[in-house]
């Protein structure tokens, strides 16, 4: 996948656009643009084409309008980009009486985490080692935090433990969308690769020498109905992470 940066653009006027402080209103006789109808285009773009495909041309294309009219209100992609995450970030649901606990809460978080990068797969593309300081991700952040707030975490040990709920979420969904776009750019499913190998395979695979890999590969092949699964792998591995998570606590007590 390309990888885009976030935070790349200048910082005073990345964070005017993302928090509104200075948007400028449309000048008369010139299509009502705004801030907000830019981002959207852009984001159904990087939906549709994937971020490689994201420019100011193509945005302006999407929204039948001259390029250059988007600088009115965008200074340039850099500052596009962070108000696109800043705004799908604001997707997740955030519901405040969530039974079951700290446990419920993470499952929850995990899930809308996995929901919105299939959404919005080219989010995989962004690394986000320096955070979009926007109003939702710093929403979002507060929601994640106060799930496991108050149940004997030190506050470095709570964004320890929401770091690795997301980045997990994040792992595994990037496999997602892999094994989705393998089948859509190779033209064959799982299933017609395994036909396609699986003859060659029984001749010069050997069970003895292999018996272990063998056998293993065997049963999770049978039961995931392929080599991997997605959704088990998000499914079981979420699992071991809230296991390990409840035994950190549990030390506490």
């Amino acid at each position: 996948m390309t990888t885009e940066y976030s935070g790349k653009g200048d910082p005073a006027r990345s964070l005017a656009l993302l928090w509104r402080t200075s948007e400028r209103a449309s000048r008369k006789g010139k299509p009502d643009l705004g801030v907000d109808r830019i981002v959207r285009a852009a984001i159904e773009v990087a939906d549709a084409e994937g971020l490689q495909a994201l420019s100011m041309r193509r945005v302006a294309e999407k929204l039948g309008v001259g390029t250059m009219s988007l600088y009115t209100y965008v200074p340039g992609k850099p500052e596009l980009l962070d108000v696109m995450l800043d705004t799908v970030y604001g997707e997740t649901a955030r519901p405040e009486d969530v039974e079951g606990g700290w446990r419920a809460k993470l499952t929850l978080i995990a899930e809308e985490n996995w929901a919105l990068y299939l959404r919005h797969p080219w989010l995989l593309q962004v690394a986000a080692n320096r955070p979009v300081l926007g109003p939702n991700v710093t929403a979002k952040y507060d929601y994640e935090l106060r799930a496991v707030d108050g149940i004997g975490l030190s506050d470095l040990e709570m964004d320890s433990v929401i770091t690795l709920v997301t980045g997990f979420v994040h792992g595994t969904a990037r496999g997602a969308v892999e094994a989705a776009q393998a089948e859509s750019r190779t033209g064959m499913t799982d299933e017609q690769w395994w036909a396609a190998h699986a003859p060659f395979l029984g001749r010069i695979a050997d069970a003895s020498r292999w018996p272990t890999a063998s056998r293993v590969g065997q049963a999770a092949g049978e039961a995931l109905n392929g080599a991997y699964s997605a959704e088990h792998a998000f499914a079981f591995g979420l699992e071991r992470v809230l296991d390990g998570i409840e035994a950190l606590i549990t030390r506490r007590v």
